[in-house]
């Protein structure tokens, strides 16, 4: 980046943005100025040029208001894709580049420093190189750093001969800051216990649990349709005996009378979902036709491709069905843990957008080591296919060879803080295999004690952390479902919604079709994709605006990713209490409290 495009960018002010906003009659608060402010710097936008792009973005799509999640999409669909421009990588030089030789001089010197000092010193009965951290008395960053193993931290120049370090996340501001919070905000310490004992396991063991590859491109339509059939039929069991329900009618049945029906939401075309195009397939039982539905009588509702749903009406002729009541999904029964955990978890990409050096990565190493959680749950990509040097294979080794590193460094790195460590993989792991769901990875060079402390969960999967239950899925449903969903615009939140959909449809992928980047293997899916029960935790990190929310009784967590194009993103993490309790008959969440933090 040049420096006079530094300069510009750093001229542009919230007020500029007004100003333009104002020129174009455009609502606005606060946050949306904050957003699009953040916008210009990530993606080298002047503030007229950004609030042209706006306007033209929302006039293609009906005067779309500008709110925090319309700019996600907007930036998802418009600024991403644009054309960088062409900059000198050599305009300006940081100090601070962490290289690798770099850094092993700077630690050696101090372990010299110190050696040197020791030589002096009496050595304490049974002394040892870990000190003992409290919250009072904290760990020295010079001990910190000790705890990472030099040699295998990632050096950029060993990746892509063009590799230098991204100036826009060195100078990011606000490090450190809380951007969303849940539960108690006072008091409580965000510091686990380090060198934890407590389990991490898969909550469904053999042959229930996706623990290595299988083969897939080959699946036959019948066994695709049997399969949505099955949850319809399984779904619509549950919600019949749930709401006393005698029997469900076919939907196409032309009566006078009013009728129960059970189906599946479709559209009528390719396009998207809306309220005069939304079909109800109905399950072999019921005839299996397909009817348009007339949602004019429903005072409420939200629906999306692929949910299963149970609908009250009348249908007189036969060809449409006039909707006047919605019965809602029920979720499962929740599992109940006993052992307290304090959990991290981030997502990928773990490098800024126009670099591929590490740097991010090496950041929340260093967080983990001083924070020091029972549990960090990382979810990829690891390295990321839709970063620009890897799309052009702009690297000096194998994509393996980087992801190997990189797990090297996480799991070296983070050795002195005893931290337990669950690797998920994404489909945007260039690596890895590109289906859904998708097998764990595979980490053949581990050491025992390595191994021990190592869990590799595939996507999606439900884990047991100190027998708290966690549903994880790095496959972004959040925006998928965003993008597909319809409601009467009255009620709950947006988010809440698709974490309530997910729930109460018992699936981490619910939609159907799905989306396009989704290569969907229908068999497997009915196996490993399905909730049996409802997690205390759901973690679904997402392009999308983070957040941490309670929905009926299960803490929903998006952690946003660790970099967001060129500047840094965000993580979360956990306090979770030792046993759920019942007040006034109803479960309260193990949840403590949670939050959402600038990297």
């Amino acid at each position: 980046m040049h420096l006079l495009d530094t300069i510009t960018m750093a001229s542009v002010t919230a007020e500029d943005i007004k100003c333009e906003l104002d020129t174009f009659n455009i609502a606005f608060n606060n946050d949306t100025v904050d957003k699009l402010l953040e916008q210009c710097l990530c993606h080298r936008l002047g503030g007229e040029e950004i609030v042209c792009e706006w306007f033209a973005f929302s006039s293609s799509r009906e005067q779309l208001p500008l709110t925090l999640e319309n700019l996600d999409q907007f930036e998802h669909e418009i600024l991403n894709k644009k054309k960088k421009p062409k900059g000198s990588s050599k305009g300006i030089q940081f100090n601070k580049t962490r290289d690798i030789n770099s850094i092993q001089e700077l630690i050696r010197a101090e372990e010299e420093e110190e050696s040197l000092l020791d030589s002096y010193s009496t050595p304490a009965k049974g002394s040892q190189k870990r000190a003992l951290t409290t919250p009072e008395h904290p760990q020295s960053k010079r001990g910190v750093a000790r705890l990472a193993s030099p040699s295998l931290l990632l050096s950029p120049a060993s990746f892509s001969s063009s590799a230098t370090p991204s100036q826009k996340y060195g100078m990011r501001s606000g490090r450190g800051e809380v951007v969303s919070s849940f539960g108690a905000v006072q008091g409580p310490r965000w510091t686990g216990k380090g060198w934890s004992a407590v389990r991490v396991e898969l909550l469904e063991e053999g042959e229930n649990s996706l623990i290595s590859s299988y083969k897939y491109m080959f699946q036959r339509l019948r066994d695709v349709r049997d399969v949505l059939t099955e949850k319809i039929e399984e779904l619509g069991e549950e919600l019949r005996s749930h709401f006393n329900i005698e029997e469900f009618s076919p939907v196409s049945l032309p009566v006078q009378d009013s009728i129960t029906v059970l189906g599946q939401v479709c559209c009528d075309s390719n396009g998207k979902l809306n309220a005069q195009s939304v079909l109800l397939e109905a399950g072999q039982e019921q005839g299996g036709r397909l009817v348009p539905v007339n949602l004019s009588e429903l005072k409420e509702f939200s629906l999306f491709p692929g949910q299963v749903v149970v609908m009250e009406g009348m249908n007189p002729s036969g060809e449409k069905f006039v909707a006047t009541k919605l019965y809602e999904g029920i979720p499962l029964p929740f599992y109940c843990p006993s052992e307290p955990v304090m959990v991290m978890m981030a997502c990928g990409p773990y490098t800024p957008s126009e670099s591929l050096t590490y740097d991010p990565l090496i950041d929340l190493i260093t967080i983990i080591n001083k924070d020091r959680p029972d549990v960090c749950i990382l979810f990829g990509p690891f390295v990321d296919s839709k970063h620009e040097q890897i799309e052009k294979n702009q690297v000096t080794e194998t994509f393996e060879n980087i992801f190997k590193r990189c797990v090297d460094s996480i799991v070296e790195g983070t050795k002195g803080s005893g931290c337990r460590l669950v690797f998920v993989p994404s489909q945007r792991d260039v690596h890895h295999h590109y289906i859904y769901p998708q097998p764990p990875f595979s980490l053949t060079n581990l050491s025992k004690d390595d191994s021990a402390r190592v869990t590799l969960a595939p996507d999606p999967c439900t884990l047991l952390i100190g027998n708290v239950t966690f549903g994880l899925t790095s496959t972004d449903i959040v925006f998928h479902m965003g993008a597909e969903e319809i409601s009467s615009g009255t009620g709950t939140e947006r988010f809440s919604r698709i974490m309530k959909h997910m729930l109460t449809q018992r699936s981490y992928y619910p939609l159907h079709p799905p989306a396009e980047e989704v290569n969907m293997d229908y068999d497997k899916f009915q196996q490993f994709g399905q909730m049996n029960l409802t997690p205390d935790i759901l973690i679904v990190p997402s392009e999308l605006r983070y957040f941490i929310k309670d929905v009926i009784g299960c803490v929903c967590v998006n952690p946003g990713r660790l970099t967001k194009g060129q500047v840094g993103g965000t993580y979360g993490r956990l306090l979770i209490q030792p046993n759920p309790v019942l007040v006034e008959g109803k479960r309260v969440s193990p949840c403590i409290a949670g939050q959402v933090v600038k990297i």
